[in-house]
C-alpha cells in the first residue's frame, strides 16, 4: 500500500501543467503553464537570434544596398545638366556642385517640361480612387459578416479568387468596354479601374478585421433595436479605423505610383498621372536625366509625408485582428 509519505517530492519539470493557471507548489515551487514556458523560450531565441552581430551586419547590408540607388538618384536632383552629362553621380563627392535649376524647370517650368499638371492629375485620380473602393468593401464586408444570405460563403470565395486574377488579362475588355461606353480617356476609366483591382483584397481584409468583432457586441446592439445601418456606423465603423486607415494607406501608395493602369486608361495628356509623365522622360526622351531625377523626387513627396503621417494606423490596422483577448 502507498501512502504520502513514500511519494517522492515533485521536481519542478513534473509540476508544468499545459492550459493551467499559475499557482503555488510544494517547497516553493510554483507550477508554470507548459505553452507558456515554451512561448517564453521560442521568444528568447528568437530575441538572441535577431540581436546577434550577424544579424545587425545582415541588416546594415541591406539597408545600404537599398538605398544606394535613391541617393544617387537624389544626388542626381540637384547635379547641372552638364555634370550629369559628363559623369556619374559618384563623382559629386570629389567636385560638388549643386543647383535648384532642375526642380525650378520641373515645377514651374514650360508646358513641355513642368509637371504641374500631372501632379494635379496623380491628386485628382489618386483621392476617389481610395475612397471609392473603401466604401464598396466596406458595405460588402459587412454583408458577409453579418448578414445571413443564401450562397454567401460561395460568393465570398469568388470574391477572394478575384485577387489571383492577372490585371493584365483585364486590360483589353475593359479598355474596349470602356470605349462602348464613351468614358475612354476620361477620370471615369481610371476610377472605375482601380476600384475593380482593388475591391477583392478590400473586401477580404476588411471582412477579416469584422470577423474579429465580438458577436455579442453586434447582438446586444440588436437586442436595443438597432438596424443595420446604426449597428454600421455607430458600433462598427468606430471600431475599424485602424483597418480602413490601413487599406486607404495602401491603396493610396498602390495608385498614386501606379504607371500601367495610367498609362493604358490615362494615356490622354488631360487625365495622365505623374508617372505616365516620368515614363514618358525615361523612355522616349531618356537624355533629360536632370529633368527624370528631379521629377521622381517630386512625385515622392506626397506618398512620403502621407505614409509618415499615418504610419501609426497603418501599423494598429495591420496588428489589429493578429491578437486575441
Amino acid at each position: 500500500m502507498t501512502t504520502a509519505a513514500n511519494i517522492p517530492p515533485a521536481s519542478p519539470e513534473d509540476l508544468v501543467e499545459d492550459g493551467r493557471p499559475e499557482r503555488s507548489g510544494p517547497a516553493g515551487t510554483t507550477v508554470v503553464p507548459g505553452r507558456r514556458r515554451g512561448l517564453g523560450e521560442r521568444a528568447a531565441r528568437a530575441r538572441t537570434k535577431l540581436s546577434s552581430p550577424w544579424a545587425s551586419l545582415a541588416a546594415v547590408v541591406i539597408a545600404v544596398l537599398w538605398t544606394t540607388p535613391t541617393l544617387g538618384l537624389l544626388i542626381t536632383s540637384f547635379r547641372p545638366e552638364l555634370d550629369i552629362r559628363r559623369s556619374g553621380w559618384w563623382t559629386f563627392f570629389a567636385d560638388p556642385s549643386v543647383t535648384l535649376a532642375n526642380y525650378e524647370e520641373v515645377i514651374t517650368g514650360s508646358a513641355t517640361s513642368s509637371f504641374a499638371a500631372f501632379f494635379v492629375n496623380s491628386v485628382v485620380i489618386t483621392v476617389p480612387a481610395v475612397v471609392i473602393p473603401i466604401t464598396l468593401a466596406l458595405l460588402a464586408a459587412y454583408a458577409f459578416a453579418w448578414i445571413d444570405f443564401r450562397g454567401r460563403s460561395w460568393l465570398f470565395v469568388a470574391v477572394f479568387a478575384l485577387q489571383i486574377v492577372p490585371i493584365q488579362i483585364t486590360l483589353i475588355p475593359l479598355l474596349t468596354q470602356y470605349n462602348q461606353w464613351g468614358l475612354s480617356g476620361s477620370f471615369w476609366a481610371v476610377w472605375l479601374s482601380h476600384t475593380i483591382f482593388a475591391l477583392p483584397l478590400a473586401i477580404f481584409l476588411l471582412h477579416n478585421f469584422m470577423m474579429d468583432i465580438p458577436r455579442t457586441l453586434i447582438e446586444a446592439a440588436r437586442m436595443d433595436g438597432a438596424g443595420h445601418v446604426t449597428i454600421f456606423f455607430r458600433v462598427l465603423l468606430p471600431l475599424l479605423v485602424p483597418a480602413i486607415a490601413s487599406f486607404a494607406i495602401f491603396q493610396f501608395l498602390w495608385v498614386w505610383n501606379d504607371l500601367l493602369v495610367g498609362l493604358t486608361f490615362g494615356s490622354n495628356l488631360n487625365v495622365a498621372p505623374l508617372t505616365v509623365r516620368l515614363g514618358e522622360l525615361a523612355g522616349t526622351r531618356g537624355s533629360e536625366w536632370h529633368l527624370l531625377s528631379a521629377g521622381a523626387f517630386v512625385s515622392m513627396v506626397v506618398p512620403m509625408v502621407v505614409f509618415l503621417a499615418l504610419q501609426r494606423y497603418f501599423v494598429r490596422g495591420l496588428l489589429a485582428g493578429g491578437v486575441k483577448g
